[in-house]
């Protein structure tokens, strides 16, 4: 017969040894885990539609499909609206390679000659003397470069056939993800101890109340930058600057990507679109301006403040997670800190009701 206050420890020992079990599941198939991760999460963010659907007398199996494939027609139309701007802008700037060579030639050129004390020119018998006295240098260098990086373009195409795979699979796992998130919520439930089921159900509604807002955060973060981006550029006067603006702040919830993306598009477009420093400088101060605004007031203020967090920790954690884990850190950061915010909340409570704390002696 089990007696409760006998070797109450077990119960700690076993989560323990599970929490254990599962880390080293993790690290071990984490090559594999890539597709089923970002399957869970959309359908996490993707269950209340399915319940909603079920409300309205939808089986189950049909909502789940009408989800998935709802979702996969919203991911097509933003790739047909993003990747035409990306393509228009790199033939934009193809187009207008010998604008960039004039730029260089009349602007760049006499100004670093001035400052150095050089004389440097850009034209065809320059360029057609320099391939001749390198043409051995720059041989040997090709053949070099080919040689090192063949099996680096053999191992890529092995991780481009990878990531192919893990698309092709990704509406798959997400439609059993979205069918079955109920039934592993109520089986995971069944485990819990039943004296530990009322906690169990706070801090999940907890956790789950934090992530969506979350996400709801992140979204506004993503529209307000975007504008912020597109308008700032319109103001300077380059032409596709709200397109390239609305880029940019849709990559925002990838640190670093959207700013760095529209920076190099937008710098390329004001070089050869106004031919002088001063455009390419105004544009570089939108973004500045952009980034500071987005790391340091935007994000802690909307986000922070949805997932209860102060401005001070949001930052915290964004430097903390990404020195522990590099880019994917900086990633999760901030649903990773708003969890450990509510567990710490719960076991801070649990510690001021235990007899410990309120033993006087």
């Amino acid at each position: 017969m089990y007696i409760p206050h006998k070797r109450s420890w077990l119960p700690w020992v076993f989560g323990v040894g599970l929490l254990l079990v599962l880390i080293l599941l993790f690290s071990l198939l984490r090559d594999i885990l890539m597709p089923f991760i970002v399957a869970a999460v959309l359908a996490y963010i993707l269950n209340p539609l399915v319940v909603m659907l079920q409300k309205r007398r939808v089986k189950r199996t049909r909502a789940s499909l009408w989800v998935m494939v709802f979702t996969l027609l919203v991911l097509v139309g933003l790739l047909l609206v993003i990747v035409p701007m990306l393509v228009k802008q790199i033939q934009s700037v193809i187009g207008k390679l010998p604008l960039l060579i004039d730029f260089l030639q009349y602007k760049v050129l006499p100004w670093y000659n001035g400052k150095f004390g050089e004389y440097a020119r850009l034209n065809e018998q320059t360029i057609t003397e320099w391939l001749q006295s390198n043409a051995t240098g720059i041989t040997s260098g090709v053949q070099n470069a080919l040689k090192k990086t063949m099996p680096m373009l053999l191992q890529q195409g092995t991780s481009i056939a990878g990531w192919l795979s893990d698309v092709m699979l990704l509406p798959l796992l997400l439609y059993y993800f979205l069918l079955d998130w109920s039934r592993w919520g109520n089986g995971l439930q069944r485990f819990v101890p039943r004296r530990y089921v009322p906690t169990y159900t706070r801090i999940t509604r907890k956790l789950n109340d934090v992530l969506s807002e979350f996400l709801r955060g992140q979204l506004m973060v993503m529209i307000i930058m975007g504008l912020v981006y597109g308008l700032g550029l319109m103001l300077t006067g380059l032409e596709s600057g709200f397109a390239i603006g609305m880029v940019a702040g849709l990559l925002v919830f990838i640190p670093y990507l959207g700013a760095f993306t529209g920076l190099l598009l937008a710098t390329l477009a004001a070089v050869l679109q106004f031919g002088s420093w001063h455009g390419v400088i105004w544009v570089w101060v939108v973004f500045g301006i952009g980034q500071t605004l987005e790391s340091f007031f935007i994000t802690p203020q909307i986000v922070g403040d949805k997932i209860g967090l102060s401005p001070f920790w949001v930052i915290f954690a964004l430097m903390a997670f990404g020195s522990l884990m590099g880019f994917a850190g900086m990633l999760v950061a901030l649903p990773l800190a708003a969890i450990c915010l509510v567990l710490l909340e719960e076991g801070s409570e649990v510690y001021l009701n235990s007899r410990f704390y309120l033993r006087k002696k």
